[in-house]
């Protein structure tokens, strides 16, 4: 005879996983869309007022999947100052957590940071049953009323239909801290500029950064699908006052020749536009299988030559705002410890993706 052990339900057993819900007559609800509070991340905002990183109808077709992709949220960033003793959110997504090696709070959550450049500091995460669409969740109860900067990052993963940010009765709502300037850094890639595998928003690498240097980040990752497509450049090069444009997608390219094409002419098509506007051309990251795979790793040597020669071949041409990055270098040496699945970042492998780039940024956005 066999004892059938229960199964563990940890969120019943442990109160620190308990979902907090705050009671509406507790607070006013505010749309984000509305003064003082700003929205960042999503680059046809003023003109769609809607939580998408493409515009809705734009004038080069996009891909099937790159126009789904555009419906989530990542790199979307709520912005405002508070006195406020709490602070909840209200959100209904356009679907629930699906990924299995990623977490919900990662692919559909909101996470919150408080503080301004340089100062900004990890307070909490949206707390809910992950299999809903909607849900309101605590961020924070019974502060000291003393003005605080609050960043809330969008998920991830998922769209956003609506979201609400629930303030105290008392609190007063003013305007974030400005940007240095207008001008915005665009970063085009992969499913891992996109987050994946986060745990939570804050830890994709165009957030880390974005809490490192005072302009606003477009995260244009699109998993599965940054192919370099001449539809994306020509739509990227809408884009207005760009300050620097990151070029991240050989991930997302199924042969070498494809690569060989395409960054080309993408640099090309986006030069037409802004001829002086900086590039940072990034290769891929190492995978952990690669110490195993010795073909794998000679394909990851062989596109990042193809990088390396594209830059050179423009910096020959007079292109002198055209830079490169090696990706390989960016995880550093126990690389393999770095990732979910071999490919996709941990929270750490993202914190060491900002920590390489950051620096290279800075100078470039510094002449």
């Amino acid at each position: 005879m066999t004892n059938k052990q229960q199964p563990v339900n940890a969120v019943q057993l442990d109160a620190n996983m308990w979902i907090q819900q705050s009671g509406d007559n507790d607070l006013i609800w505010h749309s984000p869309l509305e003064q003082p509070f700003q929205l960042a991340g999503f680059g046809w905002l003023s003109e769609e007022s809607r939580y998408r990183r493409l515009p809705a109808k734009p004038s080069w077709i996009l891909p099937e999947a790159v126009d789904l992709l555009a419906n989530c949220t990542a790199g979307g960033q709520i912005r405002f100052a508070t006195d406020a003793a709490s602070l909840s959110v209200k959100v209904k997504l356009t679907g629930a957590a699906n990924m299995y090696h990623m977490p919900a709070t990662g692919q559909c959550g909101f996470d919150c940071y408080i503080g301004g450049l340089g100062e900004q500091v990890y307070y909490n995460t949206t707390v809910y049953d992950h299999r809903k669409t909607e849900f309101e969740s605590v961020i924070f109860t019974n502060f000291e009323r003393e003005n605080r900067i609050i960043t809330l990052n969008f998920p991830l993963y998922q769209g956003v239909e609506e979201v609400w940010v629930g303030l105290d009765l008392e609190a007063q709502i003013d305007h974030p801290p400005v940007y240095d300037s207008t001008k915005k850094i665009i970063v085009y890639g992969t499913s891992i500029t996109q987050g994946g595998c986060a745990s939570r928003p804050g830890m994709a690498y165009t957030n880390i950064l974005s809490r490192r240097i005072n302009l606003e980040f477009l995260n244009l990752g699109f998993s599965g699908n940054g192919k370099g497509e001449p539809e994306l450049a020509h739509i990227l090069a809408e884009i207005p006052d760009p300050a620097c444009l990151i070029l991240d997608y050989e991930a997302n390219c199924v042969s070498t020749e494809l690569l060989q094409k395409t960054l080309p002419d993408f640099i090309s098509i986006y030069r037409e536009k802004h001829p002086l506007t900086p590039i940072l051309v990034i290769s891929r990251i190492t995978h952990a299988k690669e110490k195993f795979d010795p073909q794998m790793a000679q394909v990851r040597a062989e596109r990042k030559q193809v990088q390396i020669r594209t830059v050179e071949q423009r910096r020959e041409l007079d292109d002198a705002n055209i830079y490169f990055c090696d990706g390989a270098a960016l995880l550093g040496k126990d690389a393999h410890e770095c990732t979910v699945d071999g490919s996709h970042p941990t929270d750490l492998g993202f914190l060491r993706m900002a920590d390489g780039l950051t620096p290279i940024l800075q100078r470039i956005l510094a002449g």
